[in-house]
């Protein structure tokens, strides 16, 4: 058996595993990757579609490496379990019990199973009673009035779950489901470090279960916690260790590990989402659209990670297209987190800020945990200048994800906008050791740092020249160097940013009051320098602009003529532009 049909069995195996005891998620993404797997059998790739071998662009452009179209040899030790089919008594109550739990009634599925003591049914009762509790965690948080507000309200299955679960773990009657919902449930309680102990015990004996993987994940929050786990050596761990480097910010490392196992699972719509991420977080924007536009081909009625592809055509303020992604999204299903924050980042661009609220709200209805509806509830927040709730909302987002850099940089913000630099100087820290490589956030801290409370100016300058390093989008770090200088009084370094700045502008093509100020320094500066010439170069260029910049450049011209002092004066009016 090749590896690749080796994979295809084992998850299709898990597919029915998982389904069978209620973990859709995880059965929907081991299913996802069994028609990832590109196999020869022609009855296997659909015909007229882009299964066709060689039909993603998107593949061929962005990846780096060759990869080798199998796993090497060696990759997967872990043999597919067959799981014990205790129910062979009870069989018709398991049923019973799956038809109310698929119908969302935990309860009566839990009750129909409370005598049987097959692993099956223990496994249900425990889960039923665990989403028990989350809805009515749910039901109440929603009846709080302030939507904004912390909660204490908590799981009231928990303890017993704990209570039960541990004992079945020292008797040794647990299976590799029911440690995915003790680590879970440890989770939920905040015992951390004996919820990863637990889940990396359910992964090692079940490697198939993307559920428990995605949960080890997050609580993977350093790379001294990663290089601690014991993780048999299996391809679903490639899976893993991709997310972990993607989520710690190894970014090329996380590209590489998926461009790997594109080789394998070469048409999986999750790698070209999780590629997607990483360039997002790269912020190469282009690349981000290159590939959801080819997730939009591939599945056109996707919705997941759909709202990334929303943040990217907000910052690039692409309304058009936005406009046309909300549109269809509505129409696909609008009572998803993912689409009420597509549809808020359009509400957004277009200035609405109270709708753009109701549907980021609406997001955190139908589910409380969602990080990015709590960020950018917080933006909108910020843009009507309600403070208050712009920082409780980031300080939402932080708790769900301390590695959210939008969150820390938005209570930067916050606090600016509050007069507190130092504040906001710890917040943006926290945003610029998240991702180095975005301009806006050196930008941030460098006019913190300039604000008239601090005024600590060669620190500004030292993240200016950072931002200008990150290929300042925005514009401004050249500008704001040449002035810092000048303030400094280092006329010749002000002279060199000032220069860099008139060269960008004039291959970008673009005008306005940088390009005005920088002419204007530059002639002085050259004339100042004995560099008639060239400070006549400046002047000619400032003469194109009317208003009180003409009268200025004229001015300025008939003092470099009569410095220069050779050949016929030449009125500055009838200087030829």
């Amino acid at each position: 058996m090749s590896s690749k049909e080796s994979c295809r069995d084992e998850l299709r195996l898990a597919v029915r595993q998982l389904s069978d005891r209620g973990l859709s998620s995880a059965a929907t993404w081991a299913a996802e990757q069994v028609v990832a797997i590109e196999l020869d059998d022609l009855h296997f790739t659909p015909s007229n579609t882009r299964f066709q071998s060689g039909s993603s662009s998107i593949r061929r452009r962005y990846r780096t490496n060759e990869i080798a179209s199998t796993p090497t040899a060696g990759v997967s030790y872990a043999s597919t379990p067959v799981m014990e089919e205790d129910e062979l008594v009870n069989g018709d109550f398991y049923v019973l019990a799956k038809l109310y739990f698929d119908r969302r009634e935990y309860r009566r599925a839990a009750h129909v199973l409370r005598d049987q003591m097959g692993k099956k049914s223990i496994f249900l009762r425990c889960y039923s009673l665990f989403l028990a509790g989350e809805k009515r965690k749910e039901e109440e948080m929603i009846e709080v009035e302030d939507s904004l507000g912390k909660s204490d309200i908590v799981n009231r299955e928990l303890v017993y779950l704990e209570r039960e679960l541990s004992t079945m773990r020292k008797n040794g009657s647990i299976d590799p489901f029911g440690l995915y919902l003790y680590g879970l449930v440890l989770k939920e309680k905040g015992s951390e470090s004996m919820a990863r102990t637990i889940l990396v015990e359910s992964v090692n004996s079940y490697p198939w279960n993307w559920s428990a993987w995605s949960e080890l994940l997050s609580l993977c929050t350093s790379m001294d916690i990663l290089r601690g786990f014991s993780l048999k050596n299996h391809w679903m761990k490639e899976f893993f260790l991709a997310a972990a480097s993607q989520d710690l910010r190894i970014h090329h490392e996380a590209l590489a590990k998926y461009e790997y196992l594109q080789g394998i699972f070469i048409y999986s719509n999750y790698i070209l989402a999780q590629m997607a991420k990483v360039h997002y977080s790269l912020i190469e924007f282009e690349a981000v659209e290159v590939i959801f536009e080819e997730l939009s081909r591939n599945d056109p009625y996707r919705v997941e990670d759909m709202d990334l592809y929303s943040n990217v055509l907000y910052v690039k303020e692409c309304s058009s297209v936005l406009s046309y992604l909300a549109h269809k999204i509505f129409t696909i299903d609008k009572y998803k987190p993912e689409s009420c924050c597509i549809i808020g980042n359009y509400y957004s661009l277009k200035g609405e800020h109270e709708k753009s609220i109701l549907y980021f709200k609406r997001a955190l209805k139908l589910n409380r945990k969602y990080l990015s509806a709590w960020t950018l509830i917080g933006h909108e927040y910020i843009e009507m200048k309600n403070i208050a709730a712009a920082i409780e909302a980031y300080r939402r987002a932080v708790d769900l994800s301390p590695c959210d850099y939008r969150a820390w940089y938005g209570l930067g913000q916050a606090y600016e906008i509050l007069t507190m630099p130092f504040y906001a100087l710890y917040y943006f820290r926290k945003s610029v050791f998240l991702q180095p490589r975005d301009s806006r956030l050196w930008i941030a801290m460098a006019q913190c740092y300039e604000s008239e409370q601090l005024r600590m100016l060669e620190m500004a300058i030292k993240c200016y020249k950072r931002a200008v390093s990150c290929n300042d989008r925005e514009a401004i770090a050249l500008n704001k160097l040449g002035n810092l200088h000048r303030e400094l009084g280092r006329n010749e370094e002000a002279a060199f940013f000032f220069k860099r700045d008139l060269e960008r502008m004039d291959a970008e093509e673009r005008e306005g009051p940088n390009m005005i100020e920088a002419l204007m320094f530059l002639a002085t500066h050259c004339r100042d320098q004995h560099k008639f010439e060239e400070a006549e170069v400046y002047c000619t260029r400032y003469l194109e602009y009317n208003g009180p910049e003409n009268e200025k450049a004229k001015s300025l011209l008939r003092g470099i003529r009569s410095k220069q002092g050779d050949g016929p004066s030449m009125d500055a009016d009838h200087f030829p532009l």
